[in-house]
């Protein structure tokens, strides 16, 4: 099976396990991108802990579900903004005003849009949660 964006095989496989009320989620291949994605969603209490197993062939990752995502995925374009535009994404992605998150991959590292904001440095967009 061919995989073109593993992030967002991987944000799916979380909202179809959260929506049936499991507990555990195992997401396969394991990517640096989703890691970093995933710490941010345990930063912001989204997911429980997850424990990256090593199998050899791609890893896979355990995450820990506690009820937090309404719903998440990817931005598809990941859409280039400067720190002039975050709001216009923020109420396009988000369904309320300091409701949930918008992950981007800045020059900096990736990071929340609110984060992004107080550094005033722009990126792409990656991904929402709520």
């Amino acid at each position: 099976m061919a995989m073109n964006d593993t992030l967002a095989t991987a944000l799916c496989n979380i909202m179809n396990a959260e929506r049936e009320g499991k507990q555990v989620c195992v997401v396969t291949p394991v990517s640096k991108l989703m890691k970093k994605v995933f710490e941010i969603m345990k930063d912001n209490h989204f997911i429980g802990e997850y424990t990256e197993i090593k199998n050899g062939k791609g890893n896979l990752i355990e995450v820990n579900l506690i009820g937090g995502i309404n719903k998440c995925g990817v931005i598809k374009p990941r859409f280039s903004v400067t720190k002039d535009e975050y709001t216009k994404f923020e109420k396009r992605f988000l369904p309320a005003l300091n409701f949930g998150l918008i992950i981007l991959s800045t020059s900096q590292g990736i990071m929340t849009l609110s984060e992004a904001k107080e550094k005033d440095i722009g990126g792409k967009l990656l991904a929402f949660i709520y």
